[in-house]
């Protein structure tokens, strides 16, 4: 079996208490992550051989990084060691990355830094069958973003299959162009794209159903993802799946469930209901992994679903960017 080869920018994430106790303390709470270091340590722990390419500065800091990305399984031999500074962000506890309390610290890092032409795609991409990024990359920098077109351009020559998370952030889209702008040039390489409704609507200008503005009408929701994933394919016929979450909070209770649009037919998971969870952090980035899961082992679609569903419903109660859900666990959810 080949490898999965998960592109982004290796972050690290300070969590302060929106109090101001960690003042007082003098320590704050920290995690390793961004978004495709989540999807590829979640693969790494269901057992799929899976790469990392980032770039990082090169000192005792990052090196540390790269070391405990290794223990987790995850090969660290495709990332790029230039430039001079890490990516932060800093988010509060118990809040997530559409909060609007995030504040990102990535302007000039080493992987917002990079340059079109530095990495050889063919060499990175060797012994890959495999290619997942995300939609934060590109709205980083111009630069990013030329690089991620490299990147998809000759995976698509080696016949790779290429994976993309529409995660829209608004605060990371500063240099000038808007996400519709870039976006569909990149979405357009891909075979699979996973995201929601509002995201493919902001990004690739999928028609949106007014009618979304009704409060928690499913069947709503699930007329607007059969659309929007029909007009995905339509316009990027080289996608041949696509996935929307969908998770709601009222009165402190969650809602989560998803849809998977495949060979015509529009597939629904089971809902998923909890009154407290522990970190909204890398759901999404889990659900991601369990597509990836699924199709790289040739699940029937329901199955896809069904355990990318689970997976990103059991990230909920767990710390940190990265899951620690076993297989069996996931499974487990499944059948209650």
């Amino acid at each position: 079996m080949k490898a999965v080869l998960c592109f982004g920018e290796l972050l690290l994430r300070l969590s302060p208490d929106l109090e101001g106790k960690w003042l007082d303390k003098n320590s704050i709470t920290f995690y390793v992550g961004g978004a495709e270091a989540n999807v590829a340590a979640a693969l790494a722990k269901w057992d799929v051989p899976v790469k990392y390419c980032t770039a990082i500065p090169e000192n005792y800091l990052s090196k540390q990084m790269a070391d405990y990305l290794a223990k987790k399984n995850i090969d660290v031999t495709r990332i790029i060691y230039c430039g001079d500074k890490l990516g932060l962000y800093y988010l509060p506890e118990n809040a997530d990355l559409k909060h609007h309390s995030v504040i990102y610290d990535r302007n000039n890092s080493s992987f917002a830094t990079l340059k079109k032409g530095t990495i050889d795609w063919h060499k990175v991409l060797d012994g890959i069958d495999w290619f997942h990024f995300s939609a934060i990359s590109p709205a980083i920098s111009r630069d990013v973003a030329e690089i991620c077109k490299e990147a998809l351009t000759t995976a698509n020559k080696k016949n790779i299959t290429v994976s993309v998370d529409l995660n829209y952030r608004s605060k990371l889209w500063q240099y000038g162009d808007q996400p519709a702008q870039i976006m569909p040039g990149l979405v357009e390489h891909c075979d699979i794209i996973m995201g929601n409704v509002w995201a493919a609507s902001t990004m690739l200008n999928m028609p949106l159903d007014g009618r979304l503005r009704e409060k928690d009408k499913k069947e709503i929701y699930l007329e607007q993802s059969k659309l929007t994933s029909e007009a995905i394919i339509r316009q990027f016929p080289r996608c041949k799946a696509v996935a929307n979450t969908f998770r709601f909070e009222e009165e402190k209770k969650i809602k989560y469930y998803a849809t998977l649009f495949t060979n015509n037919s529009l597939f629904v998971s089971k809902e998923h209901f909890a009154e407290q969870v522990t970190d909204k952090v890398g759901s999404g980035d889990c659900f991601m992994a369990g597509l990836i899961y699924g199709f790289h082992h040739g699940l029937q679609p329901q199955n896809i679903l069904d355990f990318a569903t689970a997976a990103a419903f059991e990230k909920l109660f767990v710390k940190g960017d990265f899951t620690d859900k076993t297989t069996t666990e996931i499974n487990a959810t499944i059948k209650k």
